[in-house]
């Protein structure tokens, strides 16, 4: 068998490969944001110094009382990361700037949020965010308001 063939035959397989990988990260998408209550959010991972680096495009979803994050390109259904509506408050905005520009989706503002373990950067829409204040505020009754993370 010529080598072109062999050579053919595995172009082929790799396409079919990215064919089925792009279907499967539909299907992940659509099944995760059946109920609703999904957007699109991205999460800086790694806190650096340098704009623009660290950040991981992905989609949020609520769950109750707490805020999932899923990576976009993961095939996984499980959340990368999970924040409880206790344990976050908001603590400030900003534009995009230099980099981030390029690394976010277009129009996202920078969102600052106190946890637990310390700051976290998100990035979403302004109506994204006017959701994301309006779910922190909705505490369910009876809610120890001073056991919230200080802003």
């Amino acid at each position: 068998m010529p080598a072109w063939l062999v050579a053919l035959d595995v172009v082929g397989v790799l396409l079919l490969l990215v064919l089925c990988y792009g279907i499967a990260l539909v299907v992940r998408r659509r099944t995760l944001s059946r109920h609703g209550g999904t957007f699109e959010l991205s999460y800086r991972a790694r806190s650096t110094d340098r704009q623009g680096r660290g950040w991981v495009l992905g989609m949020g979803r609520y769950t109750g009382d707490s805020l999932e994050w899923f990576r976009i390109f993961s095939l996984s259904p499980r959340p990368s990361q999970v924040w409880q509506r206790d344990h976050i408050s908001y603590a400030g905005q900003r534009r995009t700037e230099g980099a981030e520009q390029v690394s976010l989706y277009a129009d996202h503002v920078v969102v600052s949020c106190s946890t637990t373990q310390g700051t976290v950067e998100l990035a979403m829409s302004p109506s994204s965010l006017m959701g994301f204040q309006a779910w922190l505020e909705a505490g369910p009754p009876g809610t120890n308001w001073d056991l919230r993370p200080v802003r």
